[in-house]
């Protein structure tokens, strides 16, 4: 059964909400606008802020369906994590777009909010003291999202469980390879 849990985590990971809307609402395929990203900062840029916040709601709304999918099956936090690491590998390789997806950070964030909501204000607070810093959406969130391991485990989350959301993390990290090495460049 957990192996069924596990392919249909990736499954739902692959729900392309960036292509759907877009393609329904503008008549559009967002791969071939902007950056081509399909997720829904790409399409914010885009389409404006409706299409921002539906995108946004409908990846996070994968995260939230694969913890509570497992949360209903009584599985262990482990495998709630693994769960949405699956969803957020589905995201970034879809199956039903090639495998080329969003970055993950709706689904990470809709998922890992629902698996323990006091990381809500860790992340705010953590993005908020570090963009004045690095002056970057991108590396404030990202980094915000290195403290979620240490309040797991200070909430006395098991090993497995922090380490699973460490590599969570490492790979939301890998998805923005390319955006991290231009952002950290040094200026010519």
């Amino acid at each position: 059964m957990i192996w069924l849990y596990f392919i249909i985590s990736y499954v739902i990971g692959s729900i392309m909400f960036g292509f759907l809307i877009t393609k329904i609402f503008y008549r559009k395929d967002i791969r071939i606008q902007g950056s081509g990203n399909v997720g829904a900062r790409n399409a914010g840029r885009l389409h404006g802020k409706t299409a921002f916040v539906l995108i946004f709601l409908g990846d996070a709304l994968k995260g939230v369906l694969v913890i509570l999918a497992a949360r209903y099956l009584q599985y262990s936090e482990s495998i709630q994590l693994l769960g949405l690491a699956l969803a957020i590998f589905g995201h970034i390789k879809p199956i039903t777009l090639k495998f080329k997806g969003g970055k993950g950070i709706s689904t990470f964030i809709g998922g890992i909010i629902t698996f323990e909501p006091i990381l809500v204000p860790v992340i705010i607070l953590g993005f908020g003291v570090l963009y004045p810093f690095l002056k970057s959406f991108t590396l404030a969130g990202l980094g915000a999202f290195l403290f979620i391991p240490v309040v797991l485990f200070l909430k006395n989350n098991d090993w497995l469980s922090c380490i699973i959301a460490l590599g969570i993390i490492a790979m939301l990290y890998a998805a923005h390879a390319e955006n991290l090495k231009e952002r950290l460049k040094p200026n010519e």
